[in-house]
């Protein structure tokens, strides 16, 4: 298969294009590096690269028109600062947009997106949330303009796919608790948590779906979730446990904060159904993994949607 992949650098793209490669499709991937690791990606025969922006919507034109791909796979995000509604308007929305637009010209058979569970507000009316839960997305920009772009794709025609995600985490993590755990630790400074709970799911389960997707299976709008959700101290501690650190660093426990949401819990059932089983990796092992590499090739990131966390 021709496949494009966007955000190919970063932590689903570049998982996604690994096992594309493996088993022998070609793919193209472009980025723009923002928040992408350049090292998440090594030279391949059938992999092309290109460092660009899909705002751009020549550029992206072009590609299209130049590789024909059958499937595009849409990870590229801007949410790497919760103040710059500017730039997730327009990596987000417009992107998509252009992305979406360029799928239909070029007759793409399938165009698999992305999206964030905030679409469904930080204050949900049931839990575990369903494909029905009205969508709320006014509580970032990040949220507001990746559930645009989410309308955009399902505007455009073409056959697609969109996983709404629960937090997808691993050894290319660049936002989140995860990197900034163990960056915090690194260099002996105090963490926090908050009463708060996430389903914390591997990028690497999530990838096995994705390349299923793009090979046909589903359709239209799933949850990517475990249907379990644990308590951010969990993931601290997988964390403490990871590095082997002689004396336990107890965190600061802090209230949640205004825009953060006390539990966002999606349900998978539909998922399981049309995706059957999906193997969900533990947190001590997602935690060991990331701990390993970071402690050889350093962390990078630590982005946050919540004003809180970076203080």
């Amino acid at each position: 298969m021709k496949i494009f992949v966007t955000g190919g650098a970063g932590q689903v793209g570049s998982t996604v294009i690994e096992m594309l490669l493996a088993r022998g499709d070609q793919v193209l991937a472009i980025d723009n590096f923002s928040t992408g690791r350049r090292d998440n990606l090594t030279q391949h025969p059938n992999l092309k690269l290109v460092e660009d922006t899909i705002t751009d919507a020549t550029v992206v034109d072009a590609l299209f028109a130049d590789f024909k791909p059958s499937v595009v796979v849409h990870t590229a995000a801007s949410y790497k600062d919760p103040d710059d509604w500017g730039t997730d308007a327009l990596v987000n929305a417009a992107g998509t947009a252009n992305i979406a637009k360029a799928s239909k010209a070029h007759d793409v058979s399938r165009l698999i997106y992305f999206q964030t569970a905030l679409c469904y507000g930080t204050k949900p009316i049931q839990s575990p949330i369903t494909l029905d839960h009205p969508i709320d997305p006014v509580n970032s920009s990040y949220a507001i303009s990746k559930t645009a772009g989410e309308h955009y794709v399902q505007f455009s025609g073409v056959d697609w796919v969109t996983f709404r995600l629960a937090n997808v985490i691993g050894e290319r993590n660049v936002s989140g608790p995860l990197p900034i755990f163990f960056e915090r630790l690194s260099a002996g400074k105090k963490c926090f948590v908050t009463p708060a709970r996430r389903d914390f799911c591997y990028a690497r389960d999530l990838a096995r779906v994705v390349v299923r997707a793009a090979d046909g299976d589903g359709r239209g709008t799933y949850h990517f979730s475990s249907g379990k959700d644990v308590a951010i101290i969990e993931l601290y501690d997988a964390v403490v446990a990871a590095m082997k650190l002689n004396d336990y660093p107890e965190p600061e426990v802090k209230p949640l904060g205004k825009d953060d949401a006390a539990s966002i819990l999606l349900d998978p059932s539909r998922t399981f159904a049309d995706f059957g089983a999906v193997e969900f990796t533990p947190l001590a092992k997602i935690a060991e993994a990331a701990v390993e590499r970071w402690k050889k090739e350093g962390v990078q990131g630590g982005y946050t949607h919540l004003k809180i966390a970076r203080s």
